[in-house]
């Protein structure tokens, strides 16, 4: 082939996928589903219906990426203290067994060595960390993967707070059977909930975690995710009838607070003038 004909194809604009007839390698994902969750009190009430954030919880599970996120986590997990000695970290052996020549037998010039019985090991294991660097992007991407997967199954519980008074496995227990959670519970808690996890830690199929210290792996190994208004993810959370849930459950808003006192306010002046008049 001559160097026009190689200079030709080149400068070619490459056909089409439609052209040619197949289709691009490029995988296009599809549209998260809308999924939604009841949202109760500890009791069961059903106070109504919330929906969940399509990127977090409707995306299609990423299974290659969930099993080399976990396997890191997991080797991110080892200690990797396993440790042998070397000859110089032996004691001993710091005097010439024998004389150079004349013995008849091989030379040598400790007791500590390798081949020696009693002496260090050549080439054995050390402490080393068995870390794997995982990108953030793939990191978070798993973790959505396990929601969603656990969403399509219904195993995702939204309580609007716990609420327990005091520390009490009891009341824990008696929650989870209201709510309908069997086998394996991932119970998420914010910062203010130390009762609550006081009374969830004695159990010995739940497991708790901080909010931010959510991970594919622990959604994984348990059947059920159970979030609080304040630990669910995705700022887009919007019940069936509109409003929003806040930050601390369903709470008012500060705005609305004061437009209440500032109403109240005004009727009160409003009254005390017709009085005077």
């Amino acid at each position: 082939m001559s160097a026009s004909n190689t200079r030709t194809q080149a400068s070619a604009p490459r056909r089409s996928a439609e052209a040619d007839g197949g289709s691009y390698r490029r995988r296009i994902r599809p549209e998260p589903q809308a999924r939604s969750v009841a949202r109760r009190r500890p009791d069961g009430t059903v106070l109504g219906e919330v929906a969940l954030d399509g990127d977090i919880f409707g995306i299609e599970p990423n299974k290659a990426v969930l099993h080399q996120v976990v396997i890191a986590q997991l080797a991110a997990a080892r200690s990797g203290t396993q440790s042998t000695k070397t000859r110089a970290e032996v004691a001993g052996g710091g005097a010439k067994p024998f004389k150079q020549k004349g013995t008849g037998r091989s030379r040598q010039g400790s007791t500590r060595a390798p081949q020696w019985s009693g002496g260090g090991v050549a080439l054995g294991p050390k402490p080393r960390s068995y870390r794997q660097r995982t990108p953030k992007k793939m990191i978070r991407l798993a973790l959505h993967s396990a929601l969603s997967d656990r969403a399509a199954e219904e195993r995702v519980a939204l309580v609007d707070a716990w609420g327990f008074d005091t520390p009490r496995t009891r009341d824990a227990a008696a929650a989870l059977r209201a709510l309908g959670i069997t086998g394996k519970a991932l119970v998420v808690l914010g910062t203010d909930d130390l009762d609550a996890a006081y009374s969830f830690r004695n159990m010995p199929d739940v497991h708790i975690i901080a909010a931010s210290e959510l991970n594919a792996y622990d959604v994984l190994r348990n059947d059920w995710v159970v979030f609080t208004d304040a630990t669910l993810p995705g700022a887009a959370a919007t019940s069936a009838a509109g409003a929003a849930p806040s930050a601390a459950g369903a709470a008012p808003s500060a705005t609305a607070a004061d437009d209440e006192s500032a109403t109240a306010a005004d009727d009160e002046s409003a009254t005390d003038e017709g009085g005077e008049a």
